[in-house]
């Protein structure tokens, strides 16, 4: 026997089936979860009828949670606390006429939430005409208490509740969307590889927007520019962490996963395909060349085909930065090595080392950040500092290699590499040439003016020259010179607290006093 559906909705056995239709069989996502529904009227009755009828309706695997409130102004009250409402079921007129009218507009216009929907009761019809408050008012259902019987009630909450669910599910995903373009946008900023590997999975995470327990790596050259195979049996190691993964760099997958995980990562690398499960999620970023990253996110959603979407979108524009990061490391890189050989060049003629340029690089960048300038100029520092000594070029070998004591002609001639240096640097407008410029002009100048070309004193010196010559003659001192050998630390540590407020900033000079086991480490290393 066939039965209207008007005729389900009046039996309470047939409409509980109708709430089973809405829902999943199995959608354990929602375990726990309630749909938030808000009362409005000044009859208590009306408050205990309403929870009583509802009281075992469910939408999508989740119950309703009610929230009470017997006239207007608790109601705005309850607004205020409440954000995340989906239903209010409201009454016209309660400590006035339109009281709930008033509530429409707080909604509406005062806290600008169009999302939670409206459904107006009144017993008193004649109060709020429905065609006038339909077409005046933002409100989703009018309905006269004398006619809205169980069934007319569960449809309403029905309808109700699908509207808002699309509602935030747009809403959600705009927000995504935003999300994406803002970390990518945010991401195409990064000019360095290791701030892209962790800048990364923080704007992942925050695309798919809850805090994950999760870790990114490098399988072909992904993260620092290494050729391992792609094959799955060669996982590489972790580079960046989250949550209870936050202390896994440089840690092999083994270390950390489980054995299903373990074969997951593997099959996720073998099909060079993003894999989605019910408590994890393990994301491939490619570029053209054929390298590839590997992102993995502890508790997933698997049914949230929106976030896999979003993340899809964020893993293609990040391929894009990354092929263009590649690039440009490869340009710097290429950069750094030209200056690099450049200021070696300069040290040959005098008998040095590229030790010697490697290690004035690497103090100065030191001796920078020690002194609080930030991590981008202190690089440009180091960067520019092989070139420091570059205009020997145009002094004389029996000048420049003179095993003894140069006479005053001499030193005047040697003098003039800074000048020579300067000359052959200043045109670029390149940042780093123009931080060698300066740094080959000022770095023989002192603190107490008695310094060379130009007799600069205190800070009329740039901070460039300060920190390089400190670093040049720290090396120096500590080195064999055709014209001297190596002094001891003792001896050199002594110079340095004589010449401190003479040849060097002072501040400078206790800085390196202070974290002297630091510079060391960079002199032990870098020995010739």
């Amino acid at each position: 026997m066939s039965c209207s559906r008007e005729e389900l909705l009046f039996s309470d056995s047939k409409a509980d089936s109708l709430h089973s239709s809405e829902q999943s069989s199995d959608d354990s996502n929602n375990i726990g979860k309630t749909w938030k529904v808000l009362i409005v009227d000044d009859e208590v009755a009306i408050h205990d009828i309403t929870t009583l009828s509802l009281k075992h309706f469910t939408f999508q695997s989740r119950h309703l949670e009610f929230y009470h409130a017997y006239s207007g102004e608790q109601a705005k009250q309850v607004l205020r606390d409440e954000k995340d409402l989906a239903v209010v079921l409201l009454d016209v007129v309660m400590e006035n006429d339109k009281a709930g009218l008033d509530v429409v507009k707080f909604i509406r216009d005062d806290i600008q939430n169009h999302f939670i929907r409206i459904i107006l009761r009144t017993g008193q019809p004649g109060v709020a005409p429905e065609n006038e408050v339909v077409e005046q008012y933002d409100i989703n259902d009018y309905k006269d208490k004398t006619e809205l019987t169980i069934q007319k009630l569960s449809t309403s909450m029905f309808t109700a509740l699908r509207s808002y669910r699309d509602l935030m599910a747009l809403n959600c995903h705009r927000a995504g969307l935003e999300k994406v373009i803002n970390a990518s946008a945010s991401i195409y900023k990064v000019h360095d590889l290791s701030v892209f590997v962790s800048g990364l999975l923080q704007q992942l995470i925050s695309v798919v927007g809850s805090e994950q327990d999760s870790f990114c790596t490098e399988i072909s050259g992904f993260v620092c520019g290494c050729d391992v195979p792609n094959s799955e049996d060669r996982l590489s190691e972790v580079s960046y962490g989250t949550g209870s993964f936050a202390n896994a760099a440089h840690k092999s997958f083994g270390e950390l996963v489980s054995d299903k995980t373990m074969e997951r990562l593997k099959e996720a690398i073998r099909k060079k395909t993003s894999l989605y499960f019910e408590d994890e999620s393990i994301f491939i970023v490619q570029n053209k060349q054929g390298d590839y990253g590997l992102i993995y996110l502890a508790h997933d959603c698997q049914s949230d085909s929106s976030r896999h979407q979003l993340v899809e979108l964020f893993s293609s524009n990040i391929s894009i930065v990354y092929e263009n990061l590649s690039l440009y490391k490869e340009l710097d890189d290429t950069q750094s090595e030209i200056i690099f050989t450049l200021g070696t060049v300069a040290e040959f003629r005098s008998n040095e080392t590229a030790a010697h340029v490697e290690r004035v690089g690497r103090y100065s960048q030191l001796l920078a950040l020690k002194y609080g300038l930030d991590v981008k100029e202190a690089r440009l520092i180091k960067m520019a500092s092989p070139l420091h000594d570059i205009g020997k070029i145009g002094i004389p070998d029996e000048i420049l290699n003179k095993p003894g004591k140069l006479t005053a002609e001499e030193m005047d001639i040697m003098k003039q590499h800074c000048v020579i240096g300067y000359d052959m640097l200043k045109h670029s407008k390149r940042s780093i040439l123009k931080a060698a410029a300066t740094i080959a002009h000022e770095h023989q100048e002192k603190w107490d003016g008695s310094g060379y070309p130009l007799a600069l004193s205190g800070e009329a010196i740039h901070i460039y020259g300060r920190i390089v010559a400190l670093a040049d003659v720290f090396d120096a001192l500590g080195s064999d010179r055709c014209y001297k050998k190596a002094w001891s630390l003792e001896k050199i540590i002594d110079y340095f607290k004589e010449q401190k407020g003479l040849h060097f900033q002072p501040q400078l000079v206790d800085i390196f006093l202070e974290n002297l086991d630091e510079f060391l480490v960079i002199r032990d290393k870098f020995k010739v």
